[in-house]
């Protein structure tokens, strides 16, 4: 971890701190989602529920040296709101067969619980993927609190933090879609652009100067991949004209200066990105670990985007740090 990434963070959970918000944790038969919870209840960083067995859960922190004072904990199985929580998820998927036994038996599912929660207001987010496969959290995700207004594609960031501040928007940036789309066409390219530019906003506080990436820049090279990405930036363009945005471009050009003055003169993002496009699942998922594992960064997600509202999935490799930080990103995509 390096030192831009501490400072980074420490300003992340300031922000998180102030907003006031409330996120559902599913996972509290995990000890890593105990673990993280005591931390944030210490640090009064949120308003937690938890989701388990109330009795098991307290027994299995006080066995753990923890303190769940200040959480609210809530079992699937026997809440009371259970019905209410159930009738909801049978009301909007209905059209697509839902009966209300079977959205009586989902709603017993934390996961699903969990996410008509957010659906209903009753918590601002959702941190999930400790104990669940990311099939089995984004399918959560995506039948009980939805797509966001104008999104068709749910895609990922990741939050890369470079210890040189030079990179970037001092040394941070954001890069997208690294986990969830294998091969966007032009027009989920364009919702995975925008989803991450708004991502960038909330997430880092900053204003988003996004790069299109590809092997060609400004015409150098001509492909059906490159025409994808000209596809893409035109739709984007079209729906946000106020955005930032420019490509096809390539790496280097949108991320060193000089060398983006010669490849892309004109431009305003070639040499200043802070937000990093792939045109597909192998470059974004192979170009963050480069980052991570070469370029001396460090990964922060992926922090899912394009819902209508936050929810968030957790490697099961995960750490109790890890799902501290994702607690607090989640925060901060309330912010969009």
């Amino acid at each position: 971890m390096n030192a831009n990434h501490e400072a980074w963070f420490k300003t992340f959970r300031e922000r998180a701190k102030g907003l006031g918000r409330h996120i559902v944790l599913p996972e509290g038969v995990d000890d890593r989602t105990l673990i993280a919870a005591d931390q944030v209840l210490k640090d009064a960083t949120c308003r937690l529920t938890i989701l388990g067995n109330p009795e098991k859960m307290q027994a299995r922190a006080k066995e753990l040296g923890l303190s769940l004072e200040g959480a609210t904990l809530r079992d699937p199985e026997t809440d009371p709101d259970g019905p209410v929580l159930a009738n909801a998820f049978f009301e909007a998927r209905k059209h697509k067969g839902m009966t209300e036994e079977k959205a009586a038996s989902t709603l017993k599912s934390p996961l699903y619980f969990g996410g008509m929660m957010v659906k209903l207001g009753q918590a601002d987010g959702f941190v999930a993927g400790a104990l669940n496969t990311t099939g089995e959290t984004v399918r959560a995700c995506l039948l009980t609190i939805g797509v966001a207004k104008g999104i068709k594609t749910v895609s990922s960031a990741f939050i890369l933090i470079h210890p040189d501040q030079k990179f970037g928007e001092k040394g941070v940036m954001l890069m997208g879609d690294c986990a969830v789309n294998p091969d966007p066409n032009p027009e989920q390219l364009a919702d995975i652009a925008i989803a991450s530019a708004g991502s960038a906003k909330a997430l880092l506080g900053i204003e988003p100067k996004v790069a299109m990436l590809s092997f060609s820049t400004a015409g150098s090279a001509e492909h059906a991949m490159v025409d994808k990405v000209k596809d893409a930036l035109k739709i984007v363009r079209e729906r946000c004209p106020e955005l930032q945005v420019d490509g096809e471009i390539q790496f280097d050009a949108a991320m060193i200066p000089e060398v983006g003055q010669k490849k892309f003169p004109g431009s305003k993002v070639a040499g200043h990105a802070n937000v990093l496009v792939f045109p597909d699942l192998n470059a974004g998922n192979i170009g963050y670990k480069i980052a991570e594992r070469f370029g001396g960064c460090s990964a922060c997600g992926p922090v899912l985007q394009g819902l209508a509202k936050p929810g968030n999935d957790l490697s099961r490799g995960c750490s109790a740090d890890d799902v501290v930080n994702t607690i607090v990103l989640t925060i901060l995509q309330t912010a969009l």
